[in-house]
């Protein structure tokens, strides 16, 4: 008789390696997905790019808001990650003109 919650995994992984870094794993996909909203957004979206924490790693919180859906989405982003965000001209120039308003 087998007791409940006892399963056998098989296709484990047993290296006792770390996995391999994925350049473009999830954080590209995030950054794929922020470049696409900031750059789809409508007259009414709002960006707020603010930083939280300068030590022990710098990171900043980013907001984008759509009124008009109702939406807000907050993520935060590593010193790397944002200057890889802003490598887009259209993105920084977004960000920019959306802080002077």
């Amino acid at each position: 008789m087998k007791h409940p919650g006892n399963y056998k995994l098989t296709n484990r992984r047993r290296s006792s390696e770390p996995a391999e870094f994925d350049p473009f794993g999830r954080e590209g996909r995030i950054l794929d997905s922020l470049r696409a909203q900031i750059l789809a957004g409508g007259p009414g979206q709002s960006l707020r790019l603010r930083q939280v924490f300068t030590t022990p790693r710098e990171v900043f919180r980013l907001e984008i808001e759509e009124p008009e859906f109702h939406y807000q989405r907050t993520t935060l982003l590593d010193r790397d990650s944002l200057e890889d965000l802003l490598e887009s001209e259209e993105v920084r120039d977004r960000i920019i003109n959306n802080a002077s308003n």
